[in-house]
């Protein structure tokens, strides 16, 4: 059987190409919002996280009715950190919207996706988006995107793939690259006619890969899949099976049977094959299992999650500020939540250390990470995070390191300075494109070559540079690549900071903390010029005395401090420091507090 009223398309691209905000035209223009009704901009966006980011971390499902067949769509994040989410994603859906921007074209992450979906043998829809910016290249773009398809070997239908122009904020399509269209009517009716429909038997047992978790303070756990088989029934027997031998098969039942409605879950009675649903009442359920009628519990095969590259440690919190401002603190806590994030997260490891109070926690990259560290500060835990070390790899001998495919645009006086610093960190220049003013750059550069770059390169390209990398492979170790050559700033004693003894320690370096901040021996208050650790006294109080100089009592000025946010803090640190991570603070601190014992470990070190 197949289903001509139902179509499933994933919305894959680079990270800022404009997916979500193509699909907030897509559900006002299909009606699924009342024409008075008040929508936010880049609705599907719904954490606070994503909101204040502006990126999409979660892929989220929303359905859309046009012309009686519903369109069930799936927004994708676009940064390289979370394709573990995309990866299985493309496993529910039967074709892909391919949103490439009028300007900066393929992407590192375009690459990495569309790859994904060929390998499905998805078809694909190509839409060279925001093609009202004034300085858009649709025919280069559309050549670019051609030459991408072929690189990746695309079968001849994939080849053959339409290809729309739109403005994803002004919601419009056309199928002519200078022209901007009067509505998304050409993308809806090319979904219908390219994207083939659902194929399967509605009669035969039920079977349904769970591709997503979601959970409820309610319901427990949300099991949400593509029904490839069969019909789903509210209150059926169900077997959950999965394709790893050592997994013994178990029963269920459903409790709950939602659809997807516009943004809505509409719970349902049954659902039919093709339909994509969220299942509630089985305990266990996670990411790859199958669910199946007890006649043929036959499991589905699941597609390989690459493997993580960054690791870092997460601990309890030890340092003297411990408890103050947290809820959960203890490592019964810290464990709980990380194996919690394991089940919706199938790119996340997390791993027992020596001890029960640290776990070495890996994923796809320094973001990935860093959101689940806010995530967990959000939510009331206090801990403490490492420096991110990358996964090393042994083959037949040899040490293999993960690399990345770094692309850079920059102004052409910027060039310079950015294949400069490639050059330590073991950049290999692959491409080089001039674009009007702009300059684009490849390279193939390890992953460690990265951390800590971010903040270096936003300074050599004043604010105006983008760079955006995706993971490349496995390559032999490249040596050693030079860290942080700046120290540190190191609070002397506990107390408060003031506005005296700041005054002097800012001649010193440049300071992250003003006046008026708790402090404890051995926390990081600044970052020193030379490349050994200064220990300053910021709670020095001036000794007051009854003489009188001119200019004395001048007012101290303080520079403004550099006020460090989670992602820069995790490029700062050395091996030899951490991040205390609180509800309401960010601090960094050495490993070992006192000055004594610090030294002492130093001096054996060497």
């Amino acid at each position: 059987m197949i289903r001509e009223d139902l179509r499933n398309i994933a919305i894959i691209a680079h990270v800022d190409h404009g997916k979500t905000t193509l699909v907030d035209q897509m559900l006002k223009q299909s009606g699924t919002f009342r024409e008075n009704q008040s929508v936010q901009d880049r609705v599907m966006d719904s954490g606070d996280l994503e909101k204040e980011r502006g990126i999409t971390i979660l892929a989220k499902n929303t359905a859309i009715n046009y012309k009686g067949v519903k369109i069930n769509v799936i927004d994708t994040p676009g940064h390289a950190d979370f394709g573990g989410e995309v990866e299985r994603i493309l496993k529910m859906v039967n074709g892909v919207i391919l949103l490439v921007d009028s300007f900066e074209g393929p992407m590192p992450q375009t690459r990495f996706v569309l790859q994904k979906a060929l390998e499905l043998g998805h078809k694909v829809i190509i839409v060279v988006n925001k093609t009202d910016r004034p300085d858009a290249r649709n025919e280069e773009v559309t050549e670019e995107v051609y030459e991408l398809l072929f690189d990746l070997d695309a079968n001849e239908e994939q080849l053959e793939s339409k290809i729309l122009y739109c403005s994803g904020k002004e919601g419009t399509a056309s199928t002519e690259p200078g022209v901007l269209g009067e509505n998304l009517d050409p993308l809806f009716n090319t979904i219908l006619e390219e994207i083939p429909a659902p194929e399967g038997d509605p009669e035969a047992p039920l079977q349904m890969l769970v591709s997503s978790i979601d959970y409820n303070e309610y319901v427990g756990r949300i099991a949400i899949g593509r029904i490839a088989r069969g019909t789903a029934h509210v209150n059926d027997q169900i077997v959950i099976t999965d394709i790893h031998e050592n997994t013994e098969p178990y029963r269920g039942k459903i409790v709950t049977l939602y659809q997807i409605e516009g943004l809505n879950r509409v719970p349902v009675e049954e659902a039919k094959m093709g339909d994509i649903v969220c299942i509630s009442g089985v305990e266990n359920i996670t990411i790859g299992q199958t669910v199946c009628s007890p006649a043929d519990p036959t499991p589905l095969p699941f597609v390989k999650i690459s493997d993580p590259t960054v690791e870092m440690t997460f601990s309890v919190n030890n340092s003297p500020f411990a408890g103050k401002e947290g809820k959960f603190l203890t490592s019964r806590h810290l464990r709980d939540r990380l194996m919690k994030e394991t089940l919706k997260d199938v790119s996340l490891r997390v791993t027992e250390t020596e001890t029960t109070e640290a776990f070495r926690v890996a994923g796809r990259g320094e973001m990935h990470l860093s959101v689940l560290i806010e995530t967990m500060r959000r939510e009331g835990y206090e801990f403490q995070v490492s420096r991110p070390q990358v996964l090393f790899k042994e083959e037949e001998g040899h040490t293999m390191e993960p690399m990345e495919e770094l692309v850079v645009d920059v102004p052409d006086v910027c060039t310079g300075s950015v294949i400069e610093k490639m050059g330590p960190r073991k950049g290999v220049m692959v491409s080089m494109t001039p674009m009007s003013g702009r300059t684009k750059l490849e390279f193939i550069i390890p992953s460690r070559g990265l951390f800590g770059y971010r903040n270096e390169f936003l300074t050599d390209t004043k604010g105006e540079g983008i760079m955006s990398s995706v993971f490349h492979g496995y390559e032999p170790y490249k040596g050693d690549i030079p860290k942080r050559s700046q120290g540190s700033l190191i609070a002397f004693e506990a107390g408060e900071s003031v506005t005296y003894g700041l005054y002097n320690a800012q001649e010193r370096g440049t300071l992250f903390i003003g006046a008026g901040v708790p402090v404890y021996e051995g926390m990081i208050v600044g970052q020193s010029p030379k490349e050994e650790d200064l220990v300053v006294n910021i709670c020095k109080k001036k000794h007051l005395t009854n003489t009188r100089a001119s200019g004395s009592d001048d007012a101290l000025r303080l520079i403004p401090p550099k006020v460090m946010s989670l992602e820069q803090a995790i490029e700062f640190i050395k091996d030899d420091e951490l991040i205390e991570v609180t509800p309401e603070n960010i601090r960094m601190r050495k490993r070992i507090l006192d000055k004594t014992q610090r030294m002492k470990a130093w001096s054996k070190t060497k």
